[in-house]
C-alpha cells in the first residue's frame, strides 16, 4: 500500500489563507494598485493603450504593458489587435474580468468617498502622543 504524504495545492479546494494557494497570485493581479485602476477604466468601456494610459494617471507605459499583459494571463483581458496602420490594440474585459472588475471598482470608488473620514483618522494618530 502506497501512503502519500505530500498533496499538491491543486489537489486541494482554494484557500487563500494557505501560502501555497493559486488564489493568492490571482488576488495580487487583481487587487494591485494598477490592477484595479485598469479594471476599473476597462469596466467603463474598452480603450486603446493609449488611452487607457491617459486614463490611468501616473501609470508608465512599461507598468500598463505588464499589467495588461498579467490581466490577459490571468483571462480578466481581452487583447484585440488589428491589422491596420498604424496598428491599433483595443483591450476590454472578458466576462470574467467584468465579474473581478465589478468587485474592485467598488472597493476604489468606496476609497474615494471615505478619503476624508481616512484623513481625519489619520490626523487623530498623528495627534497621539508617542
Amino acid at each position: 500500500m502506497k501512503v502519500i504524504t505530500d498533496v499538491s495545492p491543486l489537489d486541494r479546494a482554494p484557500d487563500v489563507y494557505d501560502r501555497m494557494c493559486p488564489s493568492r497570485g490571482v488576488l495580487e493581479h487583481v487587487t494591485s494598485r494598477w490592477g484595479v485602476l485598469v479594471l476599473a477604466a476597462l469596466s467603463e468601456r474598452g480603450y486603446r493603450f493609449s488611452e487607457l494610459r491617459r486614463r490611468v494617471s501616473g501609470v508608465s507605459e512599461k507598468m500598463l504593458a505588464q499589467t495588461l499583459q498579467t490581466l490577459e494571463r490571468d483571462g480578466f483581458v481581452l487583447r484585440e489587435a488589428h491589422p491596420v496602420i498604424p496598428p491599433r490594440v483595443d483591450y476590454s474585459l472578458t466576462p470574467l474580468g467584468e465579474e473581478a472588475a465589478a468587485l474592485v471598482s467598488t472597493l476604489a470608488h468606496w476609497s474615494e468617498r471615505r478619503v476624508p473620514a481616512v484623513e481625519q483618522a489619520r490626523a487623530r494618530y498623528d495627534a497621539k502622543p508617542r
